[in-house]
């Protein structure tokens, strides 16, 4: 805080910078492009920033044209002939030889922490535990290391990763933040751009799109062991996991056993939504505060508003076919007067009755409304004469009410 206020003078190194609260970068950033421009030793001080990858120096870019002012270094990974040298000299501490290290560094990509650990469990393997006094050829064998490796990690990183994949409150069904991480381990680089990714993944993209906008957030906020292991910002979409050993972890997990030990159950129909809501404009304000109370829970909803951005340039008739068609696992529509004059509900009504029968459709009475193709002895949730405002009270007789529907499917 000192260092942002300009109150200390001096050489400063900040580690982490991406991981401070963003009003600070955008103070430190500030500060290092005045200090660029007209530096004064008594006045400020001159700061080197640790840790600024892809994340961090998307985040420096908070302060327009700071990147022309300072200087941005990667430390980069080995390269083929030094990772060789380093495999050469400890073969010659050992007394032994490795066949076929060209293939490490392959499997390494140069990265220095993961080919020491390599080398080290093929010897491991062949009870190499000390220099040998006849030179032994150890022969690398990939899947046998890999599955050596994976299992020392697991110690330390399955906790995290079934933490996060069971999200902030766990159901069977809920498993968008499982299909995220699988889709991470399967990339060559370990920071992404969620957009990207869920543009180039069709099967994955609903699961993306629902939990990057503030579902992500709110789970690295809730679960501290998920936050120390897992970077997330929501402005620029950008996930990152920054460990190279969890990510290898991630890369060579076993994730159908990993999904069977979450206690996820496999279902035949993928829904991009648990619910989507029905409603005319004028119980807007309800349906939104209904959708908020449901992220909270960490249920996936389609609450139109949210989700403009994604189907820019589209048809909502074609959309709202979908969503509350075959899209959404039940449909919440809020039945009034209004809903049944208004041209947008009936259509979605028209949509979705159909589903009626299969008892996917859970009515919010607002109202004594009769509806065409809706039974008046369907059980739904009464809030007639119900304050609309009144958070308590939705969260007690709507909200509490739908995730126990959703627990029980």
């Amino acid at each position: 805080m000192a260092i942002a206020g300009g109150k200390l003078q001096g050489k400063w190194i900040i580690d982490d910078f991406h991981r401070l609260d963003t009003n600070f970068q955008e103070e430190i950033a500030n500060l290092i492009k005045v200090a660029a421009e007209n530096f004064e030793p008594l006045i400020h001080p001159k700061l080197v920033l640790i840790g600024i990858n892809k994340v961090g120096s998307a985040l420096i870019y908070l302060v327009h044209d700071i990147a022309k002012r300072c200087g941005i270094h990667r430390i980069l990974p080995g390269d083929k002939d030094t990772i060789l040298e380093m495999v050469a000299s400890g073969e010659k501490k050992l007394n032994i030889i490795l066949d076929n290290k060209e293939a490490i560094f392959d499997e390494t990509k140069g990265d220095y922490w993961l080919t020491q650990l390599t080398c080290q469990n093929i010897c491991l393997n062949h009870d190499v535990l000390e220099t040998q006094t006849v030179i032994p050829t150890l022969k690398y064998r990939k899947e046998a290391v890999r599955e050596r490796i994976v299992s020392r990690l697991e110690n330390s990183y399955k906790e995290p990763v079934k933490e996060f994949c069971r999200g902030k409150r766990f159901r069977p069904t809920n498993d968008p933040y499982f299909r995220l991480l699988r889709l991470v381990g399967s990339q060559e680089s370990s920071i992404v751009d969620l957009n990207e990714l869920a543009n180039a993944y069709p099967d994955v993209r609903g699961s993306i799109n629902n939990i990057k906008e503030r579902r992500i957030s709110i789970v690295l906020e809730s679960k501290p062991i998920c936050e120390r292991y897992f970077y997330y910002t929501s402005d620029t979409k950008t996930f990152a996991v920054e460990d190279p050993a969890f990510f290898y972890y991630l890369q060579h997990l076993d994730w159908e056993n990993l999904r069977k030990d979450c206690g996820f159950r496999d279902d035949k129909l993928c829904y991009e939504w648990d619910f989507a809501i029905s409603f005319a404009g004028e119980n807007r304000d309800l349906a939104k505060s209904i959708a908020d109370l449901l992220e909270i829970l960490d249920c996936t909803v389609f609450y139109d508003q949210y989700y403009e951005a994604n189907y820019l340039g589209t048809a909502w008739s074609q959309q709202f076919k979908d969503i509350f068609g075959t899209k959404s696992r039940y449909i919440v529509c809020l039945l009034d007067k209004y809903h049944a004059e208004k041209i947008w509900p009936t259509f979605e009504r028209d949509c979705f009755t159909p589903r009626v029968a299969d008892c996917d459709v859970i009515p919010i009475y607002l109202d004594e409304t009769p509806f065409v193709g809706i039974p008046k002895d369907i059980v739904g949730i009464d809030f007639k004469s119900c304050d609309p405002k009144n958070t308590d009270l939705i969260t007690e007789k709507i909200v509490y009410k739908l995730e126990d529907k959703l627990k029980n499917a």
